[in-house]
């Protein structure tokens, strides 16, 4: 098992620097945009709908998505306004984490809401992805986001296991902890300075920086989170087994759909 996880690791790595730094702009937002329709075919399961409503789902999400590729220009044009409302939405989502009851039947009230919140999810974290890879050394910015959620999940891993004590989440992600979520967040500040000095992408309001990045690496263990719950409601274990050994996209990427529009947004404020 840990062979194949380590194998799956390599690929996927290997996947990611393909995707963000030899394809162009363009070629990053299809490639984006098979992965989340991929995402949104998991995610159908996650919001237990029937076959016929998975269905509307996955088609209503694919004809957006090819729209938005479609009018990108246009689209990109009021990349503030989109940015605003995609974090405003997480905020009213992740108030699903503090409603959340362990046994609960998912029901139709579940089924309405977890189609909604598959729809902004997914559609957000595309448009901030695309739109940070479309900015100057976009390439180098698509890997600072994606160096903040590692190292924060790396961090809250072993600072959860050296010093945890406390649950942050109990009844939906029993391993994690408070201290661990500390720790998180300091390696994700050491590794976000790191990477943007080497890169050229340190602004030069680092505080500023240090919040984007805070709040970043905070969203992303949201997001973690908020799969999860809806991976307890259904009684799944993984969304998916695209990656053996790591489960499905949602699996691998419930953090990065989180935190994208958060650190667009900061991006977008800051200038970088």
């Amino acid at each position: 098992m840990l062979k194949t996880r380590i194998i799956t690791a390599v690929f996927i790595a290997l996947g990611t620097f393909v995707v963000v730094f030899l394809l162009p702009s363009w070629g990053f937002r299809h490639a984006m945009a098979v992965l989340w329709i991929l995402g949104t075919w998991e995610f159908t399961r996650l919001a237990g709908l029937g076959r016929f409503t998975r269905w509307i789902l996955l088609v209503l999400q694919a004809v957006l998505l090819i729209f938005m590729t479609l009018h990108w220009d246009g689209i990109a044009s009021h990349a503030r306004a989109f940015m605003v409302a995609a974090t405003l939405s997480w905020c009213i989502m992740f108030l699903r984490l503090l409603t959340f009851r362990p046994n609960a039947q998912p029901g139709l009230n579940y089924r309405l809401v977890s189609f909604f919140c598959a729809i902004a999810s997914i559609s957000f974290a595309w448009f901030a992805l695309s739109w940070i890879r479309d900015q100057e050394k976009g390439e180098f910015l698509v890997l600072l986001v994606l160096v903040i959620i590692w190292a924060a999940d790396t961090g809250a891993y072993f600072a959860g296991r050296a010093f945890g004590r406390n649950k942050l989440a109990p009844q939906i992600s029993p391993r994690k902890t408070r201290e661990g979520l500390i720790g998180g967040l300091a390696l994700a500040l050491a590794a976000a300075f790191a990477v943007a000095a080497l890169t050229g992408t340190l602004p030069a309001a680092t505080a500023a920086f240090a919040m984007v990045t805070l709040i970043t690496a905070l969203t992303s263990a949201g997001g973690d989170l908020f799969i999860s719950l809806h991976k307890r409601t259904v009684g799944l274990k993984d969304t998916g087994n695209m990656f053996p050994g790591h489960g499905g996209v949602l699996d691998r990427f419930d953090s990065l759909m989180a935190a994208a529009p958060f650190f667009a947004l900061g991006t977008l404020v800051l200038g970088l």
